[in-house]
Formats: C-alpha cells, sequence, structure tokens
C-alpha cells in the first residue's frame, strides 16, 4: 500500500506550478516525502503559524486549559485588525480567527524566560525573540514579522514531532494543541489540520516591514492512523491585496484533494 500511495502522489503532484523566488511546498507521508519543490531551507518569520507553538507553552505552563478555557475577554486597547477578534476569545477560536491579542495576552503569562526555553528546546527556527530591533517587544511580537524566523524544511520537523507526541512538553499539551487546530472535514472521512500564518518581508537587518507579503499553510490531513504532513510557503513577486496565508491555503487544497480521491480509488482496488 505504502508504494502505491507514493506512485499516486508522485501522479497527482507530477504537474509542477511555478514558484516564485522562496516559496516553497513540501508534503511528506509516513516520514517520506512525496513533494518538496520550491526554496524549503530558507528561514522566514512563522507568523500566525507559532500559534501552534504557543499553544503547546500555555497548555504545558497551565494557562490554557482545553478547548473552550480560558476564555479572555476583548478589550479596547486591544489591536482588532478583524471583526471576529472584538470578542471574547477561547483556545479554539484564537486559532480559527487567528486572534493576535490572545497570543500577547498569553505569552506574558509565560515570561520571557520561560518563553526563550520553550523556543530553545522546540529546537525552532533562529530561536531570536528579540523582537523588533529597539522596540523591546520580543515577548509580544517576536513572531509576527520580527526576529524570529524558520524555514519550511524546519516547520516540518516540527509538526512531525508534534504529531509524534515527542515535543518536550506534555501529552495533554500535545493533544490539545492537535486539537484546536482541526480546520474542516474533507471528503471520504479525511480532516484538515493546520493553521495559516501571513505576513511581510523584511530588509537583511528587519528593520523595515515592505508592502510584499508572504505567507504559511502549515498542517496535516488525517484519515484514521494515517496522516500526510504538509508545509506550503508562498511569497509574492508584486504587492497583493489579499493576506498570503489564506491563498496558501487554498494551494494546499488544491494539491490534496485529487491526492485523496487517488488514494481512496486505490483502496477500492
Amino acid at each position: 500500500m505504502k508504494k502505491v500511495v507514493l506512485l499516486l502522489c508522485s501522479m497527482i503532484f507530477s504537474v509542477n506550478t511555478p514558484f516564485a523566488a522562496g516559496s516553497c511546498f513540501i508534503a511528506k507521508d509516513n516520514s517520506v516525502v512525496i513533494k518538496r519543490e520550491g526554496d524549503c531551507n530558507i528561514r522566514y518569520s512563522p507568523c500566525s503559524t507559532f500559534k501552534i507553538a504557543l499553544a503547546l507553552m500555555g497548555y504545558d505552563a497551565g494557562i490554557l486549559k482545553d478547548e473552550m478555557h480560558p476564555e479572555w475577554p476583548f478589550k479596547p486597547e486591544y489591536e482588532a485588525f478583524l471583526e471576529s477578534w472584538k470578542d471574547h476569545q477561547n483556545p479554539t477560536s484564537w486559532m480559527k480567527n487567528s486572534c493576535v491579542w490572545y497570543s500577547q495576552v498569553l505569552t506574558p503569562q509565560l515570561g520571557m524566560k520561560k518563553f526563550q526555553d520553550y523556543v530553545k528546546e522546540f529546537n525552532y527556527g533562529n530561536q531570536d525573540i528579540s523582537g523588533d530591533k529597539g522596540q523591546n517587544n520580543g515577548l509580544t511580537n517576536a513572531w509576527l514579522s520580527s526576529s524570529l524566523e524558520i524555514s519550511p524544511e524546519e516547520q516540518v520537523v516540527f509538526l512531525e514531532k508534534l504529531l509524534a507526541n515527542k515535543l518536550p512538553v506534555s501529552r495533554h499539551a500535545q493533544n490539545m494543541t492537535r486539537n484546536i487546530v482541526y480546520v474542516e472535514d474533507l471528503p471520504h472521512g479525511w480532516k484538515l489540520y493546520g493553521k495559516t500564518g501571513s505576513g511581510y518581508l523584511l530588509n537583511a537587518d528587519r528593520t523595515q516591514k515592505f508592502e510584499i507579503k508572504h505567507g504559511w499553510f502549515i498542517g496535516w490531513i488525517a484519515k484514521g492512523d494515517k496522516k500526510i504532513i504538509f508545509v506550503n510557503h508562498i511569497v509574492d513577486d508584486k504587492k497583493e491585496e489579499k493576506h498570503a496565508g489564506p491563498r496558501a491555503k487554498e494551494q494546499v487544497k488544491e494539491k490534496l484533494l485529487p491526492l485523496i480521491e487517488q488514494i481512496e480509488n486505490s483502496n477500492k482496488g
């Protein structure tokens, strides 16, 4: 069956889409790379995909309790770029709405030392949580087009550890985190889990943000014990109005839905 799946994957992904510099798509089935295209070793800001790491920290530290608790109220001083942020948020809605202020309420409760320790123990990208230069805002902003960066390849390794319960946090933390990144049901009983992230490119010394966007969609599809991990990172080559994260998500679905059909058809045979 494994050889059949890999053959099908090769067929599905045989049509190459032009990739802008810095863009990357990786898919892995049972630790075997079934597709890798683009520049996958270049580090970029994780943006809101870092919420996965933050959830692991929050649950492990006992700040987050389960899928629905704690629920924190919106306050007027919080930034609210989306209407959905102007409401109470819990861990599930935090992920669903990609609510930045929930993250920024969570991290001060961890404190800088524990935050740094988790990032180091996760071996997360460049592990630089200093934040914007001269702003002393690493505890609340390091992952938002700022100092912290990670490559698509490193994102894959991080997800593999999460699915295998091999991250240095409690089993409860890993279970809860996997639960709250559920996105939607797919055909034939498959489920989609993942997190988008949208940001802006930075200059070499990270002191200036450009208008050019980049974005992520990382996660996995699952049915029973079978899981296929994916990481999609896109870098725009011109100014775009729509955030890059949702566009990266749509690309992933376009790639994986035909794969699901092929797997299901092969199982019938």
